[in-house]
C-alpha cells in the first residue's frame, strides 16, 4: 500500500497527465485565441465546426464529422471541432464524451462568454445556433448552419479538396 502512494505522490510531482492521449487535444481557447484559425490563406481546406455535448444535432451529426474525418485527414484538410460547452464541464463532461465516441480531430473549448462580440466575426449570417460548420480555403468560404448528412458534406469537402 505504501508503495502505491509513493508511486502516486511521485507520478503526480512529475506532472504525469491525468487524461489520455485523445484528451490532450483539447485547448481552453478564447475568441482572440480561435480567430486565426478562421481565416488562414493557403492550399487546405478547412473544416471549423462548431457543437456542443448537450446539443442533440450536434451529437447526431458526429459520426458524419468522425467519417469525414478518416476519409480526408491524410488530405490537405484540417478539422478543428470548437466546443461551447461551459469551461466548468470539461472534466466531467466534455473529455469523457470525446473518449466515449474516440474523437480524433482537435478539440478546443471556447470559453468567451461575449458572443455578441464574437459570433459576427465568424460569419455575419451566423445566429448564434449550433451546430454550425464553416468550410474555407484559398479563395472560397461558405458556411452552414445546419447538421450534415454524410453524403452531402462529403460532396463538399470532395470538390473543395479537388477543384482545378
Amino acid at each position: 500500500m505504501k508503495v502505491l502512494l509513493i508511486i502516486f505522490i511521485i507520478a503526480f510531482s512529475l506532472g504525469i497527465p491525468r487524461f489520455s492521449q485523445s484528451q490532450s487535444n483539447v485547448t481552453v481557447v478564447n475568441f482572440n485565441q480561435l480567430e486565426p484559425n478562421l481565416h488562414k490563406e493557403n492550399d487546405t481546406v478547412y473544416f471549423i465546426n462548431f457543437w456542443a455535448t448537450w446539443c442533440i444535432p450536434c451529437r447526431e451529426e458526429l459520426p458524419t464529422i468522425l467519417k469525414i474525418w478518416n476519409k480526408y485527414s491524410d488530405k490537405k484538410f484540417k478539422m478543428l471541432l470548437v466546443s461551447l460547452d461551459f469551461p466548468n464541464q470539461l472534466e466531467n463532461r466534455l473529455i469523457p464524451f470525446i473518449n466515449k465516441y474516440q474523437i480524433k480531430p482537435t478539440v478546443l473549448l471556447l470559453d468567451d462568454t461575449d458572443q455578441n462580440r464574437w459570433i459576427n466575426k465568424v460569419d455575419p449570417s451566423w445566429g448564434g445556433d449550433i451546430p454550425f460548420t464553416l468550410i474555407y480555403g484559398k479563395g472560397f468560404r461558405q458556411s452552414f448552419a445546419h447538421e450534415f448528412k454524410f453524403n452531402v458534406l462529403d460532396s463538399i469537402i470532395n470538390k473543395k479538396l479537388n477543384k482545378p
